[in-house]
């Protein structure tokens, strides 16, 4: 068909595979692989999946081109259960203070083998800048791009046991970590950057380091670059000096060149993450999870900072749960500069997070269609909302979702409207459903959804059947919305026939019997509740001295691969 037309100026257009392209007068087109074809022809046809680019022969204007198969990656006979996991909480003994890559993939093993789960959502692991105070936040990364050292298993690097007597103090004090529920992220950095400088020095080159680098191309040695100018002014970029702050100055190029040996460095730990993770990934699918912005002070910004709108913020507008509204501290996109990127931030994005296929949950998914712009210095109530190009951010999704062969999840809760979610269903992203927000029965919830009960920003069923959560809140001076959350406990008493004297433990498991009823296609318990965990990992508002996203899981992964109440939770997930 040729509804599409190429005649306007717009700097975007999206093609359907199967459609053709209206052209007025020669153009050049330059295909993703680099092929060039010149044409004068009216309709262009069978242009194959991917990023293309137009220039008209006669005008110069040049047109981005989308081509893509409209719908994301969706098994059809997709019906399974898994774990969300926060991994610097899912410690084993071996650990050096938080959990890491082959702890992931040693609990991916056992769930696969003993408990039949099917996948697990992990928390974003993405890289945080390299300097302490470290961040606690993994939605407030440096890149989206790259992987966290903090989750490198340094036993497990190339090389570790020609340095394994030097390595043996630095083990013992990373351990000694775990006697504290607490993390403590600065203390485990210094311990893992000490011991992998130590392999570093040691470290013979590799063939498959040098390919590895070769086929990240630019955006990894940006990405090291920066790390190393974060380290050297020990900052993130905004207070570097300003011959610093353009990553294309010439300032930035002396910098590389007179320290490549640490730039490599951080190259080399993204090898290590990307081999590591690669283990994990074997042992048991894992779901990753999209944060909706970038730390401004982050490689990501400083790499696109031209894209990024200063002296905004994005977040939430007041609630019924927060009525303060949120403020998330990170700069957006500004809509019409990301298009004339050709979406390259997106796209590249998603590229490095479905690297392993698996899938990629979407935080805020309504951030594809809008977000809430809040000017700074100012409070939620003075924001507004900010409209993108929904179906320009769906067709990469779908391209990249395809190529993939990796599924979508996204987080769609909160306000949206009916049409948002019909798109999404149109375009084979799965809804992201909830036990607490859902009216409907059970029964009804959408199959083409994940279920759960709880997010990490949410109560967990133990923390709100016996009120803990709701103190913690008070303590930390929040104002709950006491009335809603007693309702909400009452409300799922009933739908489990439970009274309220009844352990946390029974109220878990048959929480989960109940959500194993949903016909949605994931069912997803969380290992909180499973461990009967009280404290969410992160409390929305909280004052900097809450724990957020610091807090260990009660036992070692040795002993949760024992818990009786693990294995009831996972067996009344199963349908």
């Amino acid at each position: 068909m040729a509804g599409n037309d190429a005649g306007s100026r717009d700097v975007c257009r999206i093609l359907r595979t199967g459609e053709s392209l209206r052209l007025h007068g020669p153009v050049e087109l330059i295909l993703e692989d680099g092929t060039r074809l010149r044409t004068d022809k009216k309709l262009l046809r069978g242009l194959p999946i991917g990023y293309h680019q137009i220039t008209s022969l006669r005008k110069g204007t040049q047109t981005h081109l989308i081509v893509t198969p409209g719908n994301c990656y969706l098994p059809k006979s997709l019906k399974s259960w898994g774990w969300a996991v926060q991994l610097y909480a899912l410690r084993s003994r071996k650990s050096w203070g938080m959990g890491d890559l082959n702890d992931l993939k040693t609990f991916g093993e056992w769930s696969a083998k003993k408990l039949g789960c099917d996948f697990v959502l992990a928390n974003p692991l993405v890289a945080a800048i390299p300097i302490t105070p470290q961040q606690a936040s993994p939605y407030y990364p440096s890149s989206r791009l790259f992987l966290n050292p903090l989750y490198l298993r340094i036993e497990d690097v190339p090389g570790a046991g020609k340095v394994k007597k030097s390595l043996a103090p630095l083990a013992t004090a990373g351990r000694a970590l775990n006697t504290d529920r607490a993390i403590d992220r600065d203390t485990v950095f210094r311990l893992k950057m000490d011991a992998l400088g130590k392999i570093w020095r040691e470290f013979p080159p590799l063939r498959d380091f040098e390919i590895f680098c070769q086929v990240q191309g630019k955006p990894l040695w940006e990405f090291a670059t920066f790390c190393a100018l974060a380290q050297y002014f020990k900052a993130g970029w905004h207070q570097w000096p300003a011959l610093f702050r353009s990553p294309h100055s010439p300032a930035v190029r002396r910098f590389a060149e007179e320290h490549e040996s640490q730039i490599r460095f951080h190259q080399w730990l993204q090898w290590l993450l990307h081999g590591q993770f690669q283990k994990a990934a074997a042992a048991l699918p894992i779901i990753q999870d999209l944060p909706v912005g970038v730390d401004p002070g982050g490689a990501d910004a400083w790499r696109w900072q031209s894209l990024l709108a200063t002296g905004m913020a994005i977040g939430a507008p007041p609630d019924a749960y927060n009525s303060d509204g949120q403020n998330w501290g990170m700069q957006p996109f500004i809509p019409q500069r990301l298009r004339e990127s050709g979406y390259e931030p997106f796209r590249q994005t998603l590229r490095a997070m479905l690297r392993f296929g698996g899938g990629l949950r979407i935080d805020h998914v309504m951030g594809l269609f809008r977000l809430f712009w809040i000017p700074e210095p100012g409070a939620a109530k003075d924001g507004a909302y900010v409209h993108y190009r929904a179906d320009e951010f769906l067709a990469i999704l779908a391209i990249e979702s395809q190529r993939a062969k990796a599924l979508i999840v996204g987080e769609d809760l909160g306000t949206v409207e009916p049409s948002v979610r019909r798109e999404l269903r149109r375009r084979k992203v799965l809804s992201y459903r909830l036990l607490w927000f859902e009216s409907a029965p059970i029964k009804q919830f959408p199959r083409q959804a994940l279920a759960a009960v709880t997010t990490h920003d949410l109560f967990t069923v133990a923390g709100l059947w016996n009120g803990s959560d709701l103190a913690r809140q008070k303590q930390f001076g929040l104002h709950p919305n006491e009335q809603g959350m007693n309702d909400l406990v009452n409300k799922l008493r009933r739908r489990i026939d439970l009274p309220a004297s009844a352990e946390p433990s029974e109220a878990i498991v048959r929480t989960y019997q109940l959500l194993a009823k949903a016909p949605s296609r994931l069912i997803m318990a969380t290992l909180d509740d499973a461990l009967a965990v009280e404290e969410r990992p992160n409390l929305p508002g909280s004052p900097a001295s809450a724990p957020n996203w610091a807090v260990a899981l009660p036992i070692p992964l040795e002993e949760i691969k024992k818990s009786a109440l693990v294995k009831r939770v996972a067996q009344a997930c199963k349908r």
